[in-house]
């Protein structure tokens, strides 16, 4: 798999240069490079309690983009998904230490806490005061003695690091952390494994299945689950966290593990408000990538019953964009439209043909939504299906609001329902045409000059004119040809469908952004859906 890098050894320092050349905090590096790559506070006066954590690189933003004021002092990093060795760790101990002394916030796994706690033994040889403390909050395999460290750390690095920015001694800023550590319980989801630098991808999750509990180095989880979205997806986290906290209020840390768009991630953050757990969250860290797994596809949820004390800490801002803040989860608040935009619906009335033809004319666009998707995806983004087959559902689901016994009536209300149901330029123009066709039929126009009359004025706004692959060049000639018969009408649209795809150059829509030679030999998708309802019409002989 290509990636963004150019030599696997040279990865970490060259990203670390790029945090550096970047951060609005006050950061830099010890020398070192490539042995020891140590990212500490440059505004660091060593009056207070330092913080040091860090371990294998591949989680970024962690651990590097959360040293700051108020937060870490100093990252050790390794190469990807490995350890720091001592040495690395001591140099960022005694480049931070003074008086007050230094934590070391370790994550759960042999490397870490080896070297580490080696570290942190040489450094007390020189005569520092050094504490360390384990995190352990993965609760995927609970017959594990030895639970892993993963997205829940970031609950400790905020809150120690509060109460040392504030000036708490040594062993305060460590009690906090170990009561934040004993009270933080997480656990992950992913759909697919991550890629580490230089290696080959794993292929170890099947399609229709997520891996629940794996680690962040992209362990294999406690187990495969069915996978059918969302909603399931953080039903099986949410029952899993549920046997492990009590009733009392919780922040809950939303962690996108890197792969994850930020569009699933809101998902998953409303389904996590919806979930058997929702009750019990009063807090919200996220959702955003601050404990990644490389370019994971997956989540994970950390929950912590913050007392007081800890709340307030976590509520203290910080000047790092890595950090997303605490938020208090509130009721959504909806306002009502403005007056003029509250739709006017038409009488309801009921004609059993109008009807049927119009549930026969949906059930085509439904129909053909796989193969009007695969098309899209040849000249735009591979919607154009989805889209229409979604307006079609919904317009089925509206039939008993429609004024079917009134087609001058119904034309207009079927340009309202789609300006509300179907996105898109598409749901803009569709909505236009049938308005302004319900306009001409009012005026006294017979039914296919109105119809002419609504593709004039989606033409007019719209700016597309036969030849400029659009839906309108199989439109256009079809409802030329309808005066003469359905079966001119349909031969003349798939005619015009046809011939987009020797149509080189788009004037409109999407596939104006599309080269030459990814446009040839595919028909337009919108001019094919017209084609496809025209052919229908003709064969049935409605």
């Amino acid at each position: 798999m290509a990636q963004f890098i150019n030599r696997r050894e040279d990865v970490v320092t060259e990203a670390i240069d790029g945090l550096l050349a970047t951060s609005r905090s006050a950061l830099a590096r010890l020398d070192g490079y490539p042995h020891i790559r140590v990212v500490v506070r440059s505004d660091w006066d060593k009056s207070k309690v330092a913080l040091v954590s860090g371990g294998g690189s591949g989680h970024e933003p962690a651990h590097a983009g959360f040293v700051g004021k108020g937060m870490l002092t100093a990252a050790v990093c390794g190469d990807v998904f490995a350890s720091p060795s001592v040495d690395a760790v001591l140099a960022g101990i005694l480049a931070v230490t003074g008086p007050a002394g230094c934590l070391l916030i370790v994550k759960n796994y042999t490397g870490d806490r080896l070297n580490f706690g080696l570290a942190a033994e040489r450094a007390r040889a020189f005569g520092l005061n050094v504490s360390m403390v384990i995190v352990d909050d993965d609760i995927a395999l609970p017959d594990l003695p030895q639970a892993r460290g993963v997205a829940g750390t970031l609950f400790v690095h905020k809150v120690a690091g509060t109460y040392a920015e504030n000036g708490a001694d040594l062993e305060t800023v460590t009690a906090a952390a170990r009561r934040v550590i004993a009270g933080t319980k997480s656990i992950g989801m992913s759909l697919d494994t991550c890629t580490v630098p230089g290696s080959p991808k794993e292929d170890r999750i099947p399609p229709g299945l997520a891996e629940l509990g794996l680690g962040i180095h992209g362990e294999a989880g406690v187990e495969q689950v069915d996978f059918s979205g969302a909603q399931s997806a953080m039903a099986a986290v949410a029952t899993k966290l549920a046997a492990v906290i009590g009733d009392r209020p919780h922040v809950a840390l939303i962690n996108n593990l890197g792969g994850t768009s930020v569009l699933e991630m809101s998902v998953l953050a409303h389904e996590l408000a919806k979930s058997a757990i929702g009750g019990r969250i009063s807090h919200i860290v996220g959702p955003a990538s601050m404990m990644t797994s490389l370019d994971m596809r997956g989540f994970s949820i950390s929950l912590y019953a913050a007392e007081a004390a800890d709340l307030e800490a976590l509520t203290q801002p910080v000047d790092l964009s890595a950090w997303p803040g605490l938020t208090v989860v509130r009721p959504i608040s909806v306002i009502a439209l403005p007056d003029g935009l509250t739709p006017i619906t038409p009488l309801p009335s009921d004609h059993k043909a109008t009807r049927a033809f119009l549930i026969d004319c949906c059930n085509v666009l439904i129909a053909a939504e796989q193969d009007l998707n695969a098309l899209d995806a040849k000249s735009g983004d591979g919607d154009t299906g989805s889209t229409l087959a979604g307006a079609a559902r919904a317009l089925i689901k509206a039939l008993d609001r429609l004024p079917l016994s009134d087609h001058t009536q119904l034309l207009r209300a079927i340009g309202l329902e789609l300006s509300q149901t179907m996105g898109g330029s598409s749901g803009v123009l569709l909505a236009i045409f049938f308005t302004a066709a319900g306009d001409g039929a009012s005026s006294g126009l017979p039914m296919r000059e109105a119809l002419k009359a609504g593709l004039a004025r989606m033409q007019e706004i719209g700016g597309a004119r036969v030849g400029d692959r659009t839906m309108v060049d199989a439109l256009a000639p079809a409802l030329d040809a309808f005066a003469e018969s359905i079966a001119a009408a349909a031969s003349a649209a798939r005619a015009g469908a046809d011939k987009t795809a020797t149509l080189l150059k788009a004037n409109a829509g999407r596939a104006a952004y599309i080269n030459a030679r990814q446009l040839e030999g595919h028909a337009d998708p919108g001019a094919e859906a017209v084609a496809r309802l025209f052919e229908h019409l003709a064969r049935t002989g409605l």
